[in-house]
């Protein structure tokens, strides 16, 4: 599929500096979409929006399709009255270093159902109208999703393996029984899934009227503790015990002896086949419907996966395991009418995983912190790249470019001063060389607009602490860094291109 020449802005929406202690789809989000729009840029590009599963990464969620309470307004709730407003008065206007997310649950999971019981008492007209048509039109994923997590927290947060087994092998009269007895929280549960698609389509639509698109990011694998392998677990490599036979991971490595266990449970593709891909047709029109462009994480995996039996406590002793390759993407181009991806092809990648990704006329991603190594990592730099890739300075996994200037070596710190000198700061520099290549996308991480050291790092892999945490400061925003970008976008020909308006009047939250 070919892109436009555009260039935008990576930020997760937990980084904005909303009230409450993480970053919400409230006014924060939309101050950030107003300084994307006076410099001149028409992309914004986040991760996963689902909510977690254990820990605080977005690649790691309870749910393919639901949305991450924690990311919903309070704010905007409490406009639309589903909330009294001095409810917001113990929520600090100010932005903590980082996010304490035992913190913020405590306090903000208790308001989100306050508002959603008080949106079953009283809505009427159009919001409840918009409420059951979203229940209608989701229930697909949506019934799920519901009643697993309703069950997750009567188990305290258990693996559903654990649950009384009639409960874990989705017995009829056992599914009946759990709807019945938590009908109250299964209609909250809707009612706060209904508040993030209303708020994040109510901000569709304001990127759309500046002609901002919006970049999702899917991740390959699935959590174990998710609502999609309970409910589909014929579509995953799973014993009779329920757990999984094999799991996911990447080989051993120069950065990784033992290589890396990421544990997801692996697909049963031929099943997946055998129904005709309908699990991931689905996944990708409803992420196709959710953003306008999306990044498939880990693609290598679509061509060959490292199988790792899950006894085993390090990604050691795995094989290489062919993947569905054209055969799934054939499918979801029918079924799509285009395939709006691009892919995340870096690390060691074969001939095949290039000749699929040429072959699907998928764009590929460069990073230009691999760029300068050594000359076989040239292949990042701009003059070797085609239209057919996505730049960035640097990703959410790599450190802020200031960072990283900070920590390389002296033959790597040759290598940039030869291609692009300092004499203006190092994060700049890359981002002009970003924004000068001739590739379709320029997404720059906006920490390194900001300048930012390796303070504002959001996530270092293989690693599992201290991650997602990052937020920036109030005010940070400032009128000559958006005044710099859109210089910027407009020497490189990457001015925004208009997008077409949704249909309707803008969405009620």
């Amino acid at each position: 599929m070919s892109f436009p020449r555009l260039t935008g802005i990576l930020l997760h929406p937990i980084s904005l500096p909303s009230r409450g202690g993480v970053g919400d789809l409230g006014p924060a989000a939309y101050e950030f979409l107003d300084f994307l729009t006076a410099g001149r840029q028409g992309l914004w590009q986040v991760l996963p929006l689902g909510p977690p599963a254990k820990g605080n990464s977005p690649y790691s969620s309870t749910s393919a399709f639901a949305g991450n309470p924690l990311l919903i307004s309070l704010e905007r709730l409490a406009e639309r009255g589903w909330l009294d407003k001095t409810k917001l008065d113990g929520f600090p206007a100010e932005v903590g270093d980082k996010i304490d997310y035992d913190q913020v649950s405590r306090n903000k999971l208790p308001l989100l159902t306050e508002a959603a019981r008080n949106f079953l008492d009283r809505a009427s007209g159009d919001a409840r109208s918009r409420f059951e048509q979203f229940c209608i039109g989701n229930g697909w994923w949506l019934e799920d999703f519901v009643l697993f997590d309703a069950l997750r927290d009567r188990y305290h947060g258990e693996y559903w393996n654990t649950w009384p087994s009639g409960l874990a092998r989705r017995e009829a009269a056992a599914l009946e029984t759990g709807r019945r007895e938590l009908k109250k929280k299964l209609a909250l549960r809707r009612v706060i899934q209904f508040f993030f698609y209303e708020q994040w389509h109510a901000l569709r639509h304001y990127c759309a009227q500046r002609s901002i698109r919006v970049v999702g990011d899917i991740a390959i694998f699935v959590d174990y503790d998710s609502a999609d392998v309970w409910a589909y677990r014929d579509l995953f490599r799973l014993n009779g015990d329920l757990q999984p036979e094999v799991v996911s991971g990447v080989p051993p490595d120069a950065f990784s002896a033992d290589g890396q266990r990421w544990g997801n449970p692996l697909y049963n593709w031929d099943a997946m086949r055998a129904d005709g891909y309908q699990w991931w047709i689905h996944r990708l029109r409803w992420a196709a419907e959710t953003c306008d462009y999306i990044r498939l994480d880990h693609f290598r995996g679509f061509a060959q996966f490292w199988e790792i039996p899950a006894h085993e406590p390090t990604a050691i002793h795995g094989r290489w395991v062919d993947g569905p390759a054209d055969d799934l993407f054939n499918k979801l181009r029918e079924a799509l009418g285009g395939l709006p991806f691009f892919a995340e092809d870096l690390g060691i990648i074969t001939p095949d995983v290039h000749a699929l990704r040429e072959r699907l006329q998928i764009p590929g991603m460069a990073v230009l912190q691999f760029a300068f190594g050594d000359p076989g990592a040239h292949i990042y730099l701009p003059h070797r790249l085609t239209r057919d890739h996505v730049i960035y300075t640097g990703t959410h996994d790599n450190d802020t470019t200031l960072g990283w200037w900070r920590s390389i070596n002296d033959y790597e710190r040759r290598a940039v001063e030869a291609l692009v000198g300092c004499s203006d700061h190092v994060n700049w520099a890359l981002i002009r060389l970003a924004q000068s290549s001739v590739a379709s996308f320029s997404v720059v991480p906006l920490q390194d607009v900001l300048g930012l050291g390796s303070e504002a790092r959001l996530n270092t892999p293989s690693t599992k602490v201290g991650n997602y945490l990052w937020r920036y400061q109030p005010g940070s925003l400032k009128p000559e860094f958006a005044e710099k970008l859109a210089r910027l976008a407009e020497v490189t020909d990457r001015l925004p291109q208009a997008v077409p308006i949704p249909s309707g009047e803008p969405f009620f939250a």
